[in-house]
């Protein structure tokens, strides 16, 4: 009986090694890799709950290409029972790393009130040297590592109760060189920030989406219901740190948050082409069907857009979008009414957001 127990003690043990690697299908951009990432994570070497090697298992789990493990500097909830360097937690989790193919990026979390509030400064050197008694200091220390900075959360309720705002301390950390990309979204507060989404247009910040997990990944989020953490696409050269890096500083990112697509628009719509292949078929005289296979893990949400009212579609839009699932195949009717003989077909997909709360507009032409 003794040996029983102790070899079902041993699978349970084994078993995040037998875990699956998971698998998110979406399309790569011409000349990049699409790379599914998470730049927000804790462990409980500040007040997250699980050990860092944890971290790169449910990464593993669920596909993602790398994350970087960005525990607090400033607030260690766990100190007393695990007292270490802030570089610890990486430490445990790369060799982890490195079996399941994970991309482990060193990070820290400066964690300071507002302004300037919380930022994550990775691909650091030494997370210790960010323990400063200035904030300045803190981001000086991570400039001086050429670290890729980011404002985390800019509308966590706790510190901006009333209304997300733009704060001067911002403004200097952005001329200095010491910010470069911000969260527009994330599982934390499960909360998309369209003034956040503004500010990476106007001031030409990366925009980033993380989980800022704490607890155990599937405490957070349904997996089986379909739901997925919120992760950052990197449009990488190749599927290597380096290339993350310099992906992050020249802002070739969009946000995954829920089944909306957050980003510029330019990267949106290459998004959508490679997903989605789309064909117009005349089906008589004066009808059309335009089919949209999608290929990927993505959803797309249409409306129609103003058009010329000689192409009739998608009549009861204004009841329910028209959704195309991951990997299904759909087809819309269009009739050509008054002689008309060609036109354009005017889509808005309305969880594909390149503007602040505002879906991208995509045109069919129909010839």
């Amino acid at each position: 009986m003794k040996r029983i127990i102790l070899i079902f003690l041993a699978v349970l043990i084994s078993l995040p090694f037998f875990a699956q690697r998971g698998v998110i299908n979406i399309p790569d951009l011409e000349g990049y890799v699409t790379l599914k990432c998470d730049f927000h994570i804790h462990t409980v070497f500040s007040d997250g709950m699980v050990w860092p090697t944890i971290r790169i298992d449910e990464a593993y789990r669920e596909g993602l290409d790398a994350i970087a493990i960005t525990d607090h500097i400033e607030y260690r909830p766990h100190r007393a029972d695990i007292p270490s360097s802030h570089n610890r937690s990486y430490e445990i989790a790369k060799p982890r790393a490195e079996e399941r193919g994970i991309i482990l990026i060193r990070g820290g979390e400066i964690t300071r009130s507002m302004p300037p509030g919380h930022s994550n400064a990775i691909f650091l050197n030494d997370a210790d040297k960010l323990e400063q008694q200035n904030y300045t200091d803190a981001y000086l220390a991570a400039k001086e590592q050429n670290a890729f900075i980011f404002w985390n959360h800019p509308g966590w309720l706790r510190q901006q109760p009333d209304t997300t705002m733009w704060w001067h301390e911002h403004t200097l950390l952005l001329q200095q060189g010491m910010l470069h990309g911000i969260e527009v979204a994330g599982n934390s507060a499960n909360v998309y920030y369209p003034e956040a989404h503004y500010w990476a247009l106007e001031k030409k910040l990366t925009m980033l989406g993380n989980s800022d997990i704490h607890d155990p990944i599937q405490a957070v989020v349904d997996f089986a219901a379909g739901k997925r953490r919120t992760m950052t696409l990197v449009f990488a050269k190749e599927r290597t740190e380096e290339a993350i890096r310099e992906a992050l500083f020249e802002r070739r990112t969009a946000v995954y948050w829920k089944e909306y697509i957050i980003g510029e628009e330019k990267y949106l719509k290459e998004l959508f082409e490679k997903a989605v292949d789309i064909r117009v078929r005349k089906t008589d005289s004066n009808t059309v069907e335009i089919r949209f296979r999608n290929s990927s893990d993505l959803t797309f949400h249409l409306t129609k857009d103003d058009h010329d009212p000689r192409l009739t579609y998608l009549r009861n839009i204004n009841v329910e979008p028209f959704i195309i699932e991951p990997n299904q195949t759909r087809t819309i009717t269009v009739r050509l009414n008054n002689g008309i003989e060609s036109g354009n077909a005017n889509f808005i997909i309305q969880n594909f957001l390149s503007e602040p709360g505002k879906g991208m507009r995509y045109t069919v032409r129909i010839d």
